[in-house]
C-alpha cells in the first residue's frame, strides 16, 4: 500500500447519523404522500434525485413539493424535511477531521442538496458554531457537480480537482455500491455501519 496522503469521507451516515424513517415522516407531515417512495435508502427517487444530482434548484424543488402537497411550502418547511434525516451531529467526529489534517488532506464526497449542505454550512451545524467548511480541507457535493454517487463522473471530478492519486487515499462510505466503485477506482476503502464511531479502525489503517 502507498503511503496515504488523503481521505475522503461521506457526510450523512458517516460524520452524522442519519434515518431514513424519520426524514419520510418529517415529509409526510408536510404532506408528501409518496415520501416512502421517493426517499430511497442510499438513494432518492423523482425530484428529490433531481434536487440532488443538480437537475433542479432549491426553488424549482421547492415549487414542485409544494405543487405535490397541495399547499404553497416555506423554504424553511422544505429544509425541516432534509433535516429529518439527521439524528446526530458527533462534535468529536468533526474534532477528529481537524487532527487528521494536521497530516493529511481531507475531503467530503457527498450526495446531498442545497436545502442539507445550506445547514450543514451554517453556523447551526453544531454546537461550537462552526460550519462544515471549517473541519475539511474541500467538500464535493453531488447537486454541484451533476452526478450522484456510485456514478464514475463525481469521483473522476474529485480527483481532477484535488490532483490526489486514489492509491494514497482513504476512502470512508457506509454504502456499499459506492465502495465497489472507490474500489474499482483504486481507493483504498473502510466502509462503516450508518452511525459507527470508526475512528478506531481508521487509525489502525492509518498506522499500517
Amino acid at each position: 500500500m502507498k503511503e496515504i496522503k488523503n481521505i475522503v469521507f461521506d457526510f450523512g451516515g458517516v460524520l452524522i447519523g442519519i434515518d431514513r424513517d424519520k426524514a419520510v415522516k418529517a415529509f409526510q407531515e408536510a404532506g408528501v404522500k409518496e415520501a416512502e417512495q421517493l426517499l430511497g435508502e442510499y438513494h432518492q427517487q423523482g425530484i428529490f434525485q433531481e434536487v440532488e444530482d443538480g437537475c433542479m434548484d432549491a426553488e424549482t424543488f421547492r415549487k414542485e413539493l409544494s405543487g405535490m402537497c397541495g399547499k404553497e411550502l416555506t423554504y424553511k418547511e422544505v429544509e425541516s424535511g432534509w433535516k429529518g434525516f439527521v439524528t446526530e451531529v458527533p462534535q468529536y467526529k468533526l474534532d477528529y477531521l481537524n487532527e487528521l489534517r494536521k497530516k493529511y488532506k481531507v475531503y467530503i464526497l457527498s450526495n446531498t442538496n442545497p436545502y442539507m449542505m445550506g445547514w450543514a454550512r451554517s453556523s447551526e451545524l453544531t454546537l461550537a458554531g462552526k460550519p462544515l467548511d471549517a473541519y475539511v480541507d474541500k467538500i464535493y457535493a453531488s447537486y454541484e457537480i451533476g452526478v450522484t454517487k456510485p456514478g464514475r463522473g463525481i469521483f473522476d471530478y474529485m480527483i481532477k480537482d484535488t490532483g490526489l492519486d486514489p492509491a494514497e487515499t482513504i476512502f470512508v462510505d457506509d454504502g456499499a455500491s459506492n465502495i465497489a466503485m472507490g474500489q474499482e477506482l483504486g481507493f483504498v476503502t473502510l466502509q462503516p455501519e450508518n452511525g459507527e464511531d470508526w475512528r478506531a479502525e481508521l487509525d489502525k489503517m492509518l498506522e499500517r
